[in-house]
Parts: structure tokens; sequence; C-alpha cells
């Protein structure tokens, strides 16, 4: 019998035909960051057992539009952009973990099923869906500039609805991106046993190890956020009640590999 290569499924004799790469994974990216709060406790509703909400400013959220190139350590991925291009939209609120505090992903889209299950491995929510970002320009009239005054727009759609849209406008250059995303992870990884009779093959709690983190320019500014209704969504239930502020920022990480805090596998 041959043995069977690859991280995730399908599994072949070279591993060539897995969705995913290996690792260690590198990514590229431009992100516009809108930090809001909401109603604490609705925050709560989202965390499982054994997560409480943060100490300092509990109803804080992140919504993240990210424009992402990522590969693994083979050059020859990054010549084919297809397989490494992607964008996603997600949104970030703070909690605690064993007494520590922790940036957590509570709902994730993203536009290609390499991302998908990628994220699904980290502990991220993952879903499919479809998602639009203003690219900056620095010639012609066709784009915003990296400048004060340049406003971006940013949309999410998915199963031919729109979820949410949102616009920013730079006022000026920053530091980093805001507070809400600036913790490790925390991460639930569950897999329901195939009896479906509400037992776990996979429940666990995972943080997320980076490396080779690099910041690039980051701006400041006003932004405005609507989300909409969904038969199969509840982003309703944390819409925006007061905003913190809007970023546009640059991102280079990469990551290998992340840690289990707790675990309670069949």
């Amino acid at each position: 019998m041959t043995e069977l290569k690859g991280l995730f499924y399908p599994r072949t004799p070279t591993g060539k035909a897995s969705i995913v790469p290996p690792v260690p994974w590198h990514y590229s990216g431009e992100l516009i960051t809108l930090e809001y709060r909401t109603d604490p406790a609705k925050v709560a509703a989202l965390l499982p057992e054994g997560f409480d909400l943060a100490d300092e400013d509990p109803g804080a959220v992140a919504a993240i539009w990210a424009d992402w190139q990522s590969t693994g350590d083979d050059p020859a991925q990054l010549l084919d952009p297809v397989r490494v291009q992607y964008k996603e939209m997600f949104i970030v609120v703070r909690c605690k973990f064993q007494g520590k505090t922790y940036s957590r992903c509570v709902y994730i889209w993203v536009d290609k099923e390499f991302a998908m299950l990628r994220g699904q491995h980290q502990g991220y929510p993952k879903k499919l869906g479809s998602i639009q970002m203003s690219r900056p320009v620095n010639v012609g009239k066709a784009g915003p500039r990296l400048a004060p005054g340049g406003t971006f727009g940013v949309t999410l759609a998915a199963f031919d609805r729109r979820l949410a849209e949102g616009r920013f406008t730079i006022a000026e250059a920053c530091e980093k991106p805001g507070f809400v995303n600036g913790h490790p992870m925390a991460h639930n990884r569950w897999m329901p046993a195939i009896e479906t009779d509400g037992t776990q093959s996979l429940n666990e709690v995972v943080t997320m190890s980076s490396f080779d983190v690099d910041f690039g320019r980051c701006f400041k500014g006003d932004f405005d956020l609507a989300y909409f209704d969904s038969p199969v969504e509840e982003l309703l239930d944390i819409a925006p009640q007061e905003k913190i502020a809007g970023y546009w920022h640059e991102v280079g990480v990469s990551w290998k590999a992340g840690t289990t805090l707790w675990r309670d596998n069949l």
C-alpha cells in the first residue's frame, strides 16, 4: 500500500492534489479595518463555553476586509495567481479564555476554496462569499489615493444577498490599525461525530502563532458601515452602535502551527 500524503483532503501518493498546500504559509495583504462598539451582551452570546467578555471595552468589534496573496514555500505557486490570490471579510471581537485576553473571529467569508479549508484547519469559521474593496491607485482617476481624502468602498455578499457595505475615508497616517484584532487569536475547532448524536469527534480551543510579521503603511480615518438582513445570517445582532475608527493598512505574516489550549475529543 502507498502512503497517502497531503495536509488536507484529497490525500494522494504525491500530495499534489490536496486543496491546502503544506505549511508554512506566507501572507501579504491590504486591509480595511472598521472598529465600532455594539451591545456587549450580543458579543457574549457568540462566545462558547469557557470564554468570557474582555475586561475593557467588551463591546468593541472590528469588521475587516482583506485582499490577500498567500503562498507556501514553493515559489512556483506565486506564478499561478489563481492559486494564491483571494479576498475575505471577517468580524473580530475580544474575549478571555483561561484568564488571558484574545481576539476571536466570530464570522468570516472568503472567495476561494483553499482559503476556506485552510482557515477551518486553523479554527476560523469560514464560509464562501463575494468580497469587494476599492484598490488604491498612484496614477489616473480610477481609484482613491493613499492620502487624506482618499475614500474606499467595501462590500460583502453571500447567497445572492448583500450582507454588509461600508465606506472609509483617510484622514491621516498612523502607526497601527486599532486594537480589537491586536491579540493572539483563540478559536474553536469542531467536527460533529458521524453518529450525529451530539458528541464531537473534534472539540478543541486553539490559538495562533505567527512569525515574520511585517507592517507596512497605515492610515486612519472616518467610516460608515451597515449590515443587512438575511435568512441565514445574524449580523444585525452585532450592528454598530458607536464608531471608533477606520483604518487602511498593509501587513505581511507567516504561519506554520498553532497551540491547543483545551480539548475534549472522542
